[in-house]
């Protein structure tokens, strides 16, 4: 094993671990990364990361908390602290989603959820829980808001947030899976930009009614 990099507090153990991972699952996938890589990039013995994590399933789920979960929350709190119309958080929303494909390894994390969770459904079904499951409720709540203050025009609420968030995941699968082999650039901050004006447009009430 390489030989062990200079310690720091006990506390900080687990994000050195889950920095680790994060880099080796992104480079490798989850069932080509093994735990002895991840501690040698983590300069820790294979034993040290059984004190934190149980196996390699709860380490990867350590990964989607901090580079998916943690967005989240921000999100969760950006809706919670705003008062007034919601319109103007949507493209906000899409912006910071962006931001974070564009800036972070979210979009990677979810490329290897995508990619494996067939092998190993309990990746899939945590991501499932944790983010999916916390941000549509989030963001249909969003809607439903807007369509209660009279904002938006009477819509499927559930439908409208797959729409909203279609995009973004378009955004992240063309820039992890298909700018690496030659792909056009993509510009996730423009199609959330583009996206929002899009939204707006179709959820704005019609002066004449429903039509």
């Amino acid at each position: 094993m390489a030989q062990a990099k200079q310690r720091r507090a006990p506390t900080e153990r687990p994000g050195e671990i889950i920095d680790a991972a994060l880099a080796l699952f992104v480079e490798k996938g989850f069932a080509a990364t093994r735990l002895d890589d991840v501690a040698e990039r983590a300069g820790l013995s294979k034993a040290a990361i059984y004190l934190y994590f149980a196996d390699k399933t709860a380490l990867f789920q350590g990964v989607i908390q901090q580079a998916v979960g943690r967005n989240l929350g921000m999100v969760e709190a950006m809706l919670a602290q705003h008062r007034g119309p919601v319109a103007v958080l949507i493209p906000g929303i899409l912006e910071f989603m962006a931001g974070r494909i564009e800036d972070t390894p979210m979009a990677a994390v979810a490329k290897v959820v995508i990619s494996e969770s067939r092998a190993f459904p309990d990746i899939g079904r945590f991501y499932l829980k944790e983010v999916i499951g916390r941000g549509f409720p989030l963001l249909t709540g969003l809607i439903e808001r807007g369509i209660a203050q009279g904002e938006f025009r009477k819509v499927d609420a559930a439908m409208t947030v797959r729409s909203l968030v279609g995009p973004m995941l378009l955004g992240g699968i063309w820039k992890t899976v298909f700018e690496p082999i030659g792909g056009e650039p993509l510009d996730v901050r423009a199609l959330a930009r583009h996206h929002a004006d899009l939204m707006m447009h179709a959820l704005t009430p019609h002066p004449t009614g429903p039509i």
